[in-house]
């Protein structure tokens, strides 16, 4: 019984050694960011597209600083943070789908790119520039008008998502 309490005791003491030596913060959004890390910018990101939706470059902008405030303890600034992103939307696009046998889509797809550059001042090695798309389907019977406020939400939270995971979520 007496080696088993010096056991864990020592298992204990090793585990708290360790971790003392660790500088990376763990969330439980599991975001990973080093301790020297303490802001984050991100600057507007332009809409480049061929076919412009209007309110996407401030929407997108807007979910990413969202995005980052809600889910690590990084303060939120105008410029030059220890982590920066910027970049710009490249593609915007709604094309058929799913064609049937009269020659016609049963259903449609938007599908957006956007550019990301991220830079970390404190680590370079993870610096990245990614292009990420990702796409909703809709009935076609619906004009793009009426389903697209829904699909855009839904594919640039899908985005920041994959940024976030890609900057910050190590695993």
């Amino acid at each position: 019984m007496f080696d088993k309490i010096k056991l864990y005791l020592s298992f204990f003491i090793i585990l708290i050694t360790f971790e003392a030596c660790i500088s990376v913060s763990y969330t439980f959004t599991g975001a990973s960011i080093d301790e020297k890390d303490k802001t984050f910018s991100v600057k507007y990101f332009p809409n480049r597209a061929l076919l412009v939706n209007p309110n996407l470059s401030q929407q997108f902008t807007e979910m990413m600083k969202d995005k980052f405030v809600s889910q690590t303890s990084l303060e939120l600034v105008s410029k030059n943070g220890d982590l920066h992103f910027e970049g710009e939307i490249s593609d915007y696009k709604t094309e058929p789908m799913a064609i049937t046998q009269g020659q016609t889509a049963q259903t449609n797809r938007l599908t957006i790119s956007i550019r990301v550059s991220y830079e970390s001042k404190n680590d370079e090695d993870v610096n990245f520039e990614k292009t990420y798309t990702r796409y909703a389907d809709y009935p076609s019977e619906k004009t793009l008008t009426e389903v697209e406020d829904g699909l855009v939400n839904e594919i640039i939270e899908l985005i920041t998502d994959d940024v976030f995971n890609d900057s910050v979520v190590n695993w």
